[in-house]
């Protein structure tokens, strides 16, 4: 998992990128419209955002399904039964602007409903 100063580092990274890259196409369209200015800019910001979304919700801890307590497990919202872990899985996400990020997170089924789904953080 990162550390903040990780994610600080990342997320300074992109910021300066959007602003570069804004640069870089103003100069490349000095007669581009307000519309056209704005569709650019959406589309740095939407990349942006997409990774700084992508990181804060692989930084925050999924719930531990391997703990032994059942008590402790997130419960099935069907059935109120303690989710059993099922390993991980990577899910695929597509934001607003469409942009697509991936989230490799905790698993779970209801042993007793059979419906499987990520845990909610």
């Amino acid at each position: 998992m990162p550390t903040v100063e990780d994610l600080d580092a990342r997320w300074n990274q992109l910021s300066e990128e959007v602003i570069t890259g804004m640069k870089e196409w103003r100069l490349q369209h000095l007669k581009a419209t307000f519309q056209e200015i704005e569709s650019a800019l959406d589309e740095r910001l939407g990349r942006m955002r997409a990774r700084r979304l992508e990181d804060a919700a692989l930084a925050i801890r999924a719930a531990d399904l391997s703990t032994p307590d059942e008590s402790e497990r997130p419960r099935c919202p069907e059935c109120g039964t303690p989710l059993a872990p099922r390993g991980s899985e990577t899910r695929e996400l597509t934001t607003h602007y469409n942009q697509t990020l991936e989230l490799k997170r905790s698993y779970a089924v209801c042993p007793k409903c059979a419906l499987g789904l990520f845990p909610p953080r």
